[in-house]
């Protein structure tokens, strides 16, 4: 019986399952905790805590969970100062389960209002989360985004403070791509050779708990100014735009499921299945350097770490549900990646991953196969779909004096007019305006008045309100009672009077006659 029958009402063999649980990553939390539910229907009972992958891998050490789910390998050899993470090998594997970015979801306003459509290059994002920019106005940020009256307000950058395997992929990246600020940072603050599963706590920052934490801090009204980095579903389930980040090919690009499909393309995959220390763990340089204009630069995969033998948690029976979960979540799972914020994995990571959860006791290997495997990125000679369909960034979006005004992430639907004239959402389609309500309207042109720093109508006659680029004048409140107020209490005193005084006379007249 082939386990495609997870997608019927029942399984056959659903009276075999018995609870399992994991812990770690919450970057990929969010998707984890979705597969736990879909798969309740079937008999399952997953459970699962998304406390960071450090949290995770030392529980898969210690026993105490079925498996652990990580975004980046143990750290036998750690230089940050944490403690070796030494696994007994040949008792584990790494399997690929999910695709995403690393979002840097912000809270950004000017003139009172959201801005959607920030922009940010490397050595920005960089220095922001090293504490080398502070200001909102800084010249390299205002040099990012042509379209914003940058505000002078502080920078709140949002780290975790927890064991995370999305700091140890930001590390990587530093390293990478900024290796002389991320030098420089780390002689002050020890972060040691490799990457860091824990990012150190800098002047001016705020340390959060978990991709939740950090992006419930930024989402509060209270953080504005704040930037934190986390998967890219946080920030859509929050409602909340993230940064466009450039890529080598000089657009500014966001983590959607298409853009991290493509940027994988260039992923290193280790193919050393006689080494399960390093098999299917990857290598993101090519990544960051691929000079295809719709690449997200900061994308990578995420792990499930399985057991590959019995112990005192892990028994046959264990071993069998937790096989039938992961060929779920790598077939049809996958399915739902996208929605989530996502993306899925492609069909050569599904087919090796198959070969990992044979190895796990129990699982009903004749039942893990590539038949039935209902994976949207499948194709008949082997490329992932997403590729194909994934669209071209817009003109605006390259690098340059133009900006786009489209909104990100979570707030897709709220544009950010451009201070520099009209700029279009769509890459060269209609202008965009803004209502008496402060919400944009296609079709309505604008016309930046650079003696008050507004917007007003095409026509200078004032007709739409001011866009958030523009930085309104602030007027100091008056207190107590005021002349005006009184002539506008009377005015109010008499027109309350026309409009009552014919029905007063006529309830007058109609009394007399009847008496």
């Amino acid at each position: 019986m082939a386990l495609a029958v997870l997608t019927a009402p029942v399984p056959a063999f659903a009276d075999t399952y018995v609870p399992i649980d994991g812990a770690g990553s919450s970057w990929a939390a969010n998707a984890v905790n979705q597969w736990t539910t879909d798969v309740k229907q079937y008999g399952m009972r997953v459970t699962y805590a998304g406390n960071g992958s450090s949290d995770g891998r030392q529980r898969f050490l210690a026993q105490t969970v079925h498996f652990a789910a990580s975004d980046i390998p143990f750290q036998q050899h750690p230089t940050d100062g944490s403690s070796p993470e030494n696994p007994t090998p040949n008792t584990y594997a790494y399997m690929p389960i999910v695709a995403g970015g690393t979002a840097f979801m912000y809270n950004l306003k000017i003139g009172g209002r959201r801005v959607t459509n920030l922009r940010l290059s490397g050595p920005v994002i960089a220095k922001i989360f090293t504490g080398g920019i502070t200001r909102w106005n800084d010249p390299a940020i205002v040099a990012d985004n042509p379209g914003l009256n940058m505000p002078a307000e502080k920078i709140v950058p949002v780290i975790r403070s927890d064991g995370s395997g999305s700091s140890a992929q930001f590390s990587l990246w530093m390293q990478n791509q900024q290796l002389s600020i991320w030098n420089a940072f780390c002689a002050k603050h020890s972060c040691g050779l490799g990457a860091t599963s824990y990012w150190p706590t800098f002047a001016g920052a705020i340390a959060q708990s978990g991709d939740l934490g950090v992006s419930g801090y930024v989402a509060q009204s209270y953080a504005e100014g704040a930037i934190g980095y986390v998967e890219y579903s946080y920030a859509i389930n929050r409602g909340f735009p993230v940064a466009k980040m450039l890529n080598a090919a000089g657009y500014y690009t966001e983590p959607t499921p298409y853009n991290v499909a493509v940027a994988l393309l260039k992923a290193k995959i280790n193919t050393d299945a006689s080494n399960p220390a390093v098999y299917l763990t990857q290598d993101l340089t090519d990544v960051y350097a691929y000079t295809d204009p719709r690449v997200y630069p900061m994308s990578s995969y995420s792990y499930f770490i399985l057991p590959t033998v019995t112990s005192k948690k892990v028994s046959t029976d264990a071993g069998r549900t937790l096989a039938a979960f992961s060929y779920f979540f790598e077939c049809q799972g996958q399915q739902q990646a996208p929605d989530l914020g996502y993306s899925p994995l492609p069909i050569n990571l599904v087919q090796a991953s198959f070969d990992q959860i044979k190895k796990i006791p129990g699982a009903v290997t004749q039942n893990i196969n590539i038949q039935g495997c209902n994976n949207p990125t499948f194709s008949r000679d082997g490329h992932n779909k997403l590729v194909d369909v994934a669209p071209q960034p817009q003109a605006c979006d390259k690098r340059g004096p133009t900006q786009c005004v489209n909104g990100t992430g979570g707030a897709k639907s709220q544009t950010t007019p451009s201070k520099g004239g009209t700029r279009t959402s769509g890459g060269g389609g209609s202008t965009t305006g803004v209502t008496a309500s402060g919400s944009p309207t296609p079709g309505a042109s604008l016309r930046y008045d650079p003696a008050t720093d507004q917007y007003v109508g095409a026509g200078g006659d004032g007709g739409t309100d001011q866009a958030v680029a523009g930085v309104p004048v602030a007027l100091a409140a008056r207190r107590g009672w005021s002349g005006e107020q009184t002539l506008m209490l009377l005015a109010a005193a008499v027109v309350l009077g026309l409009v009552l005084a014919p029905g007063a006379v006529s309830l007058l007249l109609g009394g007399r006659r009847s008496r």
